[in-house]
């Protein structure tokens, strides 16, 4: 007990720590237990965090807040609306195509797989029928899912029309009121939250630059792909663009998983070919440019994380809270990064270190 005193008495004897820890409390407790419920005003404050900052920057040249805001928001509910009638159309379309082929995708695959005992003798041709067996019966299942509309899915379409209708609203109410908002919120906070406030600032910039750039990276990132997959003729184009565009989420693992249904497509349309070998070029090309100039342009003021620290970060957050927490994944752990450098912490008087 003792040392559990002690331990308290050396991080928390700060009354600023201690408010700090509270608004930290506060902040998680409310994400993880109404997370579901406030999911309207999360998804609107990251996407007004998103803008706001495109707004402050046009802002700097004199113009008035409220008409940026208007323009900007004018800006976003076209984007939206290109997505909705434009994109998602095309790309459930070909979802569809997709799911239709891949009974006969299977088959193709299953009869290349039946020719590896002969060079493999330690495969079986039982093994192989019994894997492929069970892929079928999973892609069967989630094809049935997909393709049935039941009342079930009705809760689910009323939810969607709630978002469409409550999240624009909200990003609007928080980009027009943002200093409003942020005066009320501090107004029930201490007047003494330097170590609160410091931290703030500090996460504030980096999680600016992180969410911002990785939007932009997603966007000229899954852009390129469609270009260079259009060009070059591959099936599913706007599909795998989106999943290339959505896999720079995830560093080090999601180029890697997404790597495995281009080439698949590529191969079940071309074979091992000209074609094939092409496609595979461009992507890598793609991946390389992403990885070696977009990053560092786009990441340059972020703190940089050790690869096991945003590995660990993404299975925590992700686990979570989902794609969310995996999206957020580096700006938590860069959240975690600043409390622990900005924490007080109260000298030791004693040992050698100390002496010297």
């Amino acid at each position: 007990m003792n040392l559990i005193k002690e331990w308290f008495q050396r991080y928390f004897s700060d009354p600023q720590a201690v408010v700090l820890a509270l608004l930290l409390l506060i902040g998680f407790s409310v994400v993880v237990f109404m997370g579901e419920m406030l999911a309207p005003v999360l998804a609107s404050l990251v996407i007004a965090f998103l803008l706001d900052g495109i707004i402050d920057a046009i802002q700097r040249y004199g113009a008035p807040r409220t008409r940026i805001v208007i323009l900007v928001f004018l800006i976003f509910m076209t984007f939206i609306f290109f997505l909705l009638f434009g994109v998602i159309p095309l790309m459930w379309g070909q979802v569809l195509e997709l799911i239709r082929e891949l009974p006969n995708y299977v088959s193709r695959g299953q009869a290349a797989l039946l020719q590896l005992p002969q060079h493999y003798p330690l495969i079986t041709e039982s093994q192989i029928t019994e894997i492929t067996g069970l892929i079928q019966k999973e892609i069967t299942t989630l094809g049935q899912r997909i393709l049935s509309l039941s009342l079930s899915s009705i809760p689910g379409m009323i939810t969607v029309l709630v978002y469409l209708i409550l999240v624009p609203l909200l990003v609007f109410f928080f980009l027009k009121d943002k200093n409003l908002i942020i005066q009320w919120i501090t107004s029930f906070l201490p007047a003494e939250r330097k170590l609160s406030t410091d931290v703030w600032r500090d996460v504030d910039v980096q999680l600016g630059n992180y969410v911002r750039g990785k939007f932009w990276e997603i966007l000229i990132v899954g852009i390129s792909t469609f270009i260079v997959f259009s060009l070059l003729g591959i099936k599913y184009a706007i599909l795998l663009s989106v999943l290339v565009g959505l896999s720079v989420v995830v560093p080090y693992i999601g180029a890697a998983v997404v790597t495995i249904p281009v080439a698949l497509v590529a191969w079940f349309q071309w074979g091992w070919g000209g074609d094939f070998l092409w496609l595979m070029v461009a992507y890598g090309i793609i991946q390389a440019l992403d990885g070696n100039v977009l990053v560092p342009i786009l990441f340059s003021e972020v703190v940089n994380l050790h690869p096991v620290a945003i590995i660990v970060a993404i299975l925590v957050f992700g686990g979570l809270w989902g794609f969310w927490g995996v999206f957020f994944a580096i700006p938590l752990a860069t959240l975690v990064s600043a409390i622990l450098v900005a924490w007080p912490r109260p000298l030791r008087e004693e040992g050698p270190l100390a002496a010297e």
